[in-house]
């Protein structure tokens, strides 16, 4: 099981990136699990009772939440989310509907991974993940990093997916939108600590309380200046 510092405090303004952060790529001690980005950024308020998945994997480390939380905006907020997000079919549904101007619910779940320097990418049956197609350990300085997403087990198209600086996290490195086979490319440098996340959306039923069930999808990884990663920690 993934050791990790959860800190329980009055939370700050919602944010929305949120990730699994070893203190170490190479071999890591501990795990924080972090939410927010630039001035935001803290170590997660979430209660461990809403961990459902907490483990490593091959040198991946794994944690999901389950989807109790819940989330209530003011109609132009939620609109700007759903946007801000690249969540289209839900907006167009809203338009659809005549909703525009309806505040927006949605219940939501986290779903994060860490590649560490000794692991192998691989798919490991998350509701939505992003998984590198090549090794980006392997991969020389400058080269792209192609990645896929899937959603429950299916290639995700049409999904906008975020490559964040965690060194300088203010706003995204780059950001993509998955090809009509779920995939993606971005280029970066082979130094630092890096974040690719994105957010999916579907229709609840009307009967149900909140009108969307969303999943946020987060990959971490990163470069250290200490040489070549171990073969095993």
């Amino acid at each position: 099981m993934i050791a990790l510092l959860l800190l329980l405090f009055s939370p700050a303004a919602k944010a929305h990136d949120f990730w699994v952060q070893p203190d170490d790529f190479r071999c890591p001690s501990f795990y924080r699990l972090m939410v927010g980005h630039g001035p935001d950024r803290q170590v997660s308020p979430i209660p461990a009772r809403r961990i459902v998945r907490s483990e490593t994997i091959d040198g991946i480390a794994v944690l999901e939440t389950d989807n109790k939380a819940q989330s209530h905006l003011p109609a132009p907020r939620f609109n700007d989310y759903l946007r801000a997000e690249g969540l289209m079919p839900a907006l167009e549904l809203r338009q659809r509907t005549q909703r525009m101007q309806t505040d927006g619910s949605e219940i939501y779940s986290r779903h994060a991974k860490a590649i560490l320097q000794s692991a192998k990418p691989a798919q490991i049956g998350m509701i939505l993940e992003i998984v590198p197609e090549a090794d980006p350990y392997s991969l020389p300085d400058g080269a792209a990093l192609p990645v896929r997403l899937y959603f429950r087990g299916l290639p995700l198209p049409g999904a906008q997916i975020k490559l964040t600086d965690l060194g300088r996290d203010d706003v995204p490195f780059a950001t993509g939108l998955t090809d009509p086979q779920g995939r993606a490319r971005f280029t970066m440098p082979r130094r630092g600590a890096w974040l690719l996340s994105t957010v999916w959306t579907e229709a609840l039923a009307p009967e149900r309380e909140t009108d969307f069930e969303t999943f946020f999808s987060s990959l971490s990884f990163g470069f250290d200046k200490a040489g070549p990663p171990p073969v095993k920690c």
